[in-house]
């Protein structure tokens, strides 16, 4: 019985965490979106800054990482340093 109790419990739970997860990963991906825009830097531009600090990545990998919005807080923090942002604002 207190198993039936545990499994229903995390299915409860794990149905909420989707949608929220989701609306974080699109809110890191607006995030670098609008840096790269604010700075005027393509994907093809990003590939080659990210080449330049030793990150190794196709245009189509990079692409998918961030249109999918599912990447490391590295991925994230190798971006910003590659295109010269020292500051990001969570607002």
């Amino acid at each position: 019985m207190a198993n039936a109790l545990y499994m229903v419990t995390l299915t409860i739970i794990g149905a909420h965490m989707p949608v929220q997860e989701k609306e974080w990963e699109d809110k890191v991906k607006r995030l670098l979106k609008a840096e790269l825009a604010r700075k005027g830097i393509t994907y093809a531009q990003l590939v080659g800054k990210l080449a330049d600090v030793g990150v190794m990545d196709s245009e189509p990998n990079i692409r998918n990482k961030i249109s999918r919005g599912k990447f490391t807080a590295v991925f994230l923090v190798q971006c910003l340093q590659a295109i010269g942002c020292s500051s990001l604002h969570l607002d």
